[in-house]
């Protein structure tokens, strides 16, 4: 008896989840992310690309709205392709795009939403996302962008303290380093001699993980910083 209660729970939980319009459910997301004028944050990146020592370095990210996103780092160096750092939601979020539900899944023991977003644009740089979010707690937990520069790539989001302005915790970035072209004047030590290994950094996949340490919300953020 038991389990059967527990199952016709489960049943009724799935079908709520499918009863809410989905983009009633975006709007939700957007909400919450939209009590952020501007934030400073401060953390650490980790970077795990085939053949490159790449140091774990401090870095300081800074928002301001509409847009504005900038990246420092202040210890090592960050590898990780421009497209990738849309962590700010808000830029994922903010595109003029049709919806279209793609039912559910499952990220760890998280029942979440799935949604396609097609940029109405022809000129937009995002050619397809796709994005999982966690219909209780109306927080974005996965993306997975096509773009027409930066190739395709993946956040995996995860969140604690911050949750309340859909800010995560934690970030990981998933990518293809052929799709990466390596900014002019910066130079990484090869864990091989090779150059034909060297040389198949180009068929791999990356993976940056940013943990943030602390965020500092609607606190003003100087334009100089974005220059």
């Amino acid at each position: 008896m038991l389990r059967t209660f527990f199952l016709s729970c489960l049943l009724l939980f799935s079908k709520s989840m499918l009863a809410q319009d989905i983009k009633g459910l975006i709007t939700k997301v957007r909400q919450k992310i939209e009590k952020v004028n501007d934030y400073e944050a401060s953390g650490k990146m980790k970077t795990n690309v085939a053949f490159l020592k790449v140091p774990l370095a401090d870095v300081n990210v800074y928002f301001k709205k509409p847009n504005k996103l900038k990246l420092k780092s202040t210890k090592g160096v960050s590898f990780i392709p421009k497209g990738a750092v849309s962590f700010n939601i808000n830029n994922l979020l903010s595109e003029d795009f049709s919806i279209i539900d793609a039912g559910t899944d499952k990220i760890g023991n998280t029942l979440v939403r799935v949604a396609k977003l097609l940029p109405n644009d022809d000129n937009s740089d995002v050619v397809l996302s796709t994005i999982y979010i966690d219909p209780v707690n109306n927080l974005l937990l996965k993306s997975k962008t096509t773009t027409k520069e930066s190739g395709t790539y993946e956040l995996l989001l995860s969140y604690g303290k911050y949750s309340e302005y859909g800010l995560p915790d934690k970030v990981v970035f998933s990518f293809n380093t052929k799709d990466y072209k390596l900014p002019k004047g910066i130079t990484f030590d090869f864990e091989t001699s090779s150059d034909n290994k060297a040389k198949t950094i180009k068929s791999n996949k990356g993976v940056a993980e940013l943990l943030f340490s602390q965020y500092k919300i609607n606190q003003g953020v100087a334009e100089s910083i974005f220059k």
